[in-house]
């Protein structure tokens, strides 16, 4: 979606029961299920990194013994050829990505929903390194993520003010006084595909105020699933502008 709400530049970053209808999702079964699975590359076993674990986060926990419904295909999701295909953007030539060299449970797919949360909720799981865009239905988008550093972490429930495209990156003064070559960038580095925010960001409030804190994208897509940001969440470029699409001013956010 594109965002029309037209605000201040951001302050400096600091730092994705029951069955449904058969229109709404693709039932699978027996031998053709089997190989559509393997086509498309979805999961549908709950045993996998990032779904477990989160028991103490919610009350909708995913338990071994729980039955799992059949989960949604879409090759724009499921398909690693297609998802982190190249493209152009904004102008900008976005490179393809090597997903092969991404670990399987950092590409981004359809889960069973294990947050409880309430559709349209973005929760962010930093042990995991994952994050959640919430479904109806009883799924998820999950996205592989890469996140801060510790002693630069932030966590708590918070919302989606708003996002940009191909954003200005400011780095603040204390990043520079660690990075004096940053300098160069004081006024703000413009968007492009070397800029650290990526293709999109979005920007967290809590309570009305800014924390700081973005959700973005990352021309280091090598960087996913490791801790290494000031603290912001940041996702493969791919797989940022799939988040921003389906995301929405006012999202809510639980980064745990």
């Amino acid at each position: 979606m594109r965002w029309i709400e037209h605000e201040a530049a951001p302050s400096p970053d600091g730092r994705e029961e029951g069955r449904e209808a058969p229109s709404r999702r693709t039932i699978l079964g027996g031998m053709g299920a089997a190989a559509l699975l393997g086509l498309a590359g979805c999961s549908r076993s709950v045993d996998m990194p990032g779904m477990m674990g989160l028991d103490n986060i919610t009350t909708g926990s995913i338990r071994a013994d729980r039955p799992v419904p059949p989960i949604s295909v879409d090759s724009h999701i499921t398909s690693p050829d297609v998802m982190y295909a190249g493209l152009t953007d904004g102008g900008f030539a976005v490179p393809a990505v090597p997903y092969q060299k991404v670990k399987s449970e950092f590409r981004r797919q359809i889960v069973v929903d294990p947050t409880g949360e309430a559709p349209g909720t973005i929760v962010v799981h930093t042990q995991e390194r994952m994050l959640y865009l919430v479904q109806p239905g009883g799924e998820a988008i999950r996205y592989g993520v890469g996140v801060g550093k510790d002693g630069f972490r932030w966590s708590g429930r918070a919302n989606i003010q708003y996002g940009r495209e191909w954003p200005t990156w400011t780095p603040p003064p204390e990043m520079i006084q660690r990075k004096p070559e940053l300098v160069k960038w004081q006024n703000g580095q413009p968007g492009g595909l070397m800029n650290p925010l990526g293709a999109r960001a979005l920007y967290i409030y809590q309570n009305g105020r800014d924390t700081g804190y973005r959700i973005h994208g990352s021309p280091e897509w090598w960087s996913i699933g490791q801790a290494m940001s000031s603290g912001c969440v940041r996702l493969i470029n791919q797989d940022i502008i799939d988040l921003y699409s389906r995301a929405s001013k006012r999202n809510p956010v639980l980064v745990v």
